[in-house]
């Protein structure tokens, strides 16, 4: 569009004036011309069709629905409360759910009464399903058309906005009136063999639609063309920042693989690779020895073995005569690094150090004075590691362990530790669903460890309800006779602490009292205690002087033991899907048979059910980011706060995955053919870039 028109102050347009315009600002985040052309209609509402409950489509953009409310139910707590209800037809069950005016809604809803219910389909668990419907009651006078029949926007407006007559209806005129006035200056940004591929309306055309399309069809080829520019752009501009970094920034060669790799590989390495571990070590090493430096994600599950292969990728780097080192968010995981890697390169080897805010001054400043003379070649800490004083003589290759905690910023840190940047490999345990992959590290290449080391056996999950307990602790008896330990882990939420904390405590009687001493030793570890006692009841479990770890869900991360082959987990139902996952993988880290118990009351939220049925079914971390992304959306993901990924206005990672996939296919292809942009038909592109530049401070993992 006509940047200079359309980033005009909105106070400007006729019938808004500064009064006006400050209510839209504070309410609606509407400060410009475009900022209104971006502020869609949530619906169009057309009375022409009732459909069937059974002719519900999730293709249609909304379908009007005649039917008789049968049961509703609030659902979860505080931030995470909605309702749900039932309606049905003579065709089927439609279920309808809200998240906001949850209150005022449930109050409004009659059982056994019949609601004209209009809304955007869509199926979830395989039955139709409604959000946020609009309903009346239904009486014969409902179904008489009213007057005009062309499809009516329906703008999201406040309280506040309706004192100023900026209701759905005020907010249409203003955009009817910006879209008469200035409508033919929307400037096409995809160019023209793009749109005939992928038969997209031209953006004016696009706009005009999506707030007063001609019919049904014109609103859905509207809505697919901004879906797709919206996917299309955020990859362009991740595409092109890997481009430059690419041009920009020269990367280590590596050539040789030399003795550390090859004497580890042969004489250290306890356990055969998997053939998804040596496909990694492939791209790595692929990476390494293009003289470009390596930016790559590697995904693998709990247990996959990742640190093995972040290790042997260090001793290439060592091997050709550089530094390495490892950035974990906490001190229990780089701790536990440290013990790892020192664990499987023995002490003879090669020296591995820690370093972190605990660190002795004295201990640092031989550290400091090892790195410096390059006798250091493997270091191990938090963000202690990238504080100026911390010098390396040849750092090449950077390790970052669970990438979203650290900031661009930190990473830029490291990257300054050498005059040409070294290789970085993130690593994350949280499984990200591919598509959200591809928008939140767009920009770095990505591996994925799918397949558990040989040996390990699938965690085998069971949930019990609470009047199942005596059998839960007979299992951990017999359990424990084999010589296994097991860990209990409890919720301790904020929202919620004094009551979670009555209920750990509680809990901690009934095992002393089940399990007594001396048959039996229990540690106790919650958010509360001073990390001095934490420490010391997490070494008595890890030495094996304790059977039972009764914990808060600060093992979520961190301690390693082969031993604990059981995991239980109290009120199950509390946790999210990929919290549930991380704490499973907790166990199964030895060759024996593991166990997950999940216990949790009678009473479960239609979601809880959910989650606890997909815990049960697999055991795939990519499955259940998937069935995690459906039930809590992107924005509430790990990491999309900065990503971009909440500024879609239009299209939606969840249900628009392909369009998403054949964007990024289509930026891929754009740049193989012309890197630089430079083609006449990619001028447009360019200039599309420098708005996206100027409109959004983007620069996450650039």
């Amino acid at each position: 569009m006509n940047r200079q028109i359309f980033q005009t102050p909105v106070e400007y347009l006729k019938g808004v004036g500064t009064t006006r315009a400050d209510v839209l600002k504070k309410e609606l985040e509407i400060y410009t011309y475009e900022d209104l052309l971006r502020h869609f209609p949530y619906k169009h509402i057309d009375r022409t069709r009732f459909y069937k409950v059974r002719e519900i489509d999730p293709e249609l953009p909304y379908v009007q629905v005649l039917a008789r409310i049968t049961q509703k139910e609030i659902i979860g707590e505080k931030q995470g409360r909605r309702l749900v209800a039932q309606a049905k037809d003579d065709t089927g069950v439609v279920e309808l759910v809200w998240f906001q005016g949850v209150k005022w809604v449930e109050k409004y809803l009659e059982v056994g009464k019949v609601y004209v219910l209009f809304g955007k389909p869509g199926i979830f668990n395989g039955r139709p399903q409604m959000a946020h419907p609009e309903m009346e009651l239904y009486a014969p006078a409902t179904l008489k058309q009213k007057g005009n029949l062309t499809l009516q926007p329906a703008y999201s407006s406040t309280e506040k906005l309706k004192q100023f007559s900026l209701d759905s209806k005020g907010i249409q005129k203003l955009t009817s009136a910006l879209l008469d006035q200035y409508g033919s200056e929307i400037e096409e940004n995809l160019p023209l063999y793009i749109l005939n591929q992928f038969k997209l309306m031209g953006r004016a055309d696009a706009y005009r639609n999506m707030h007063f399309p001609e019919d049904a069809v014109m609103l859905n080829e509207a809505r697919q063309r901004l879906k797709f520019e919206e996917l299309f752009l955020i990859q362009l501009k991740l595409l092109k920042t890997k481009l430059l970094r690419v041009q920009k920034f020269k990367g280590h060669v590596f050539e040789n693989v030399g003795d550390y790799f090859n004497n580890f590989y042969h004489h250290k390495l306890p356990f055969a690779l998997t053939n998804s571990q040596k496909k990694v070590l492939k791209e790595i090493r692929l990476d390494t020895q293009r003289g470009v430096q390596m930016n790559r994600l590697l995904q693998g599950d709990v247990g996959s073995g990742k640190t093995v292969v972040a290790l042997m990728s260090m001793l290439i780097a060592i091997d050709n005569g550089f530094q390495t080192c490892i950035m974990a968010p906490t001190e229990i995981l780089a701790n536990q690094h440290y013990q790892t890697i020192k664990g499987l390169v023995g002490d003879d080897f090669l020296e591995v150090a820690l370093l972190t805010g605990s660190t002795k001054k004295k201990e640092r400043n031989t550290l400091h004075e090892k790195l410096e003379n390059g006798q250091l070649k493997i270091l191990i800490g938090t963000h202690a590691l990238i504080e100026d004083k911390v010098q390396f003589q040849n750092l090449g290759f950077v390790v970052i362990d669970e990438q979203h905690r650290f900031g661009v910023e930190q990473r830029a840190k490291l990257w300054r530790k050498n005059n040409i940047p070294p290789h970085i490999l993130v690593m994350t345990a949280t499984p990200i669903p591919r598509t959200l992959a591809m928008t939140l590290y767009g920009d770095l290449d990505i591996s994925v460890i799918d397949e558990l080391p040989a040996g390990r056996k699938p965690i085998q999950t069971v949930h019990y309800f609470e009047n199942q307990r005596l059998r839960m602790f007979g299992f951990m008896k017999q359990e424990i006779a084999k010589g296994r330990q097991i860990y209990v882990v409890y919720p301790l939420i904020q929202e919620s602490e004094k009551l979670d904390l009555k209920n750990l405590e509680e809990g901690i009687e009934t095992m002393r009292h089940e399990f007594p001493l001396p048959d039996y030793q229990i540690s106790v570890v919650h958010g509360k205690m001073h990390s001095k006692d934490k420490d010391f009841e997490m070494q008595g479990f890890v030495k094996h002087e304790t059977q039972i770890m009764v914990a808060t869900t600060v093992i979520e991360v961190g301690v390693n033991i082969p031993n604990a082959s059981v995991m239980i987990i109290e009120n199950a139902e509390r946790f999210g899907l990929s919290q549930l996952h991380q704490l499973r993988g907790r166990v199964g880290r030895g060759a024996e048979q593991s166990f997950c118990i999940l216990m949790s009351s009678h009473k479960l939220s239609y979601d809880g059910k959910i989650r606890l049925d997909t815990m049960v079914r697999t055991n795939n971390g990519f499955e259940i980011s998937e069935i995690d992304l459906q039930l809590r959306g992107p924005g509430n993901i790990d990491g999309t706060q900065q990503s971009g990924v909440n500024d879609l206005k239009v299209a939606d990672l969840v249900t628009d995955q392909q369009l998403l996939i054949q964007a990024r296919k289509c930026v891929e292809d754009i740049f193989s053919k012309d890197p630089q942009l430079a083609l006449p038909e990619h001028h447009v592109l360019n200039l599309a870039l420098q708005a996206k530049n100027a409109g959004l401070s983007w620069d996450k993992i650039s």
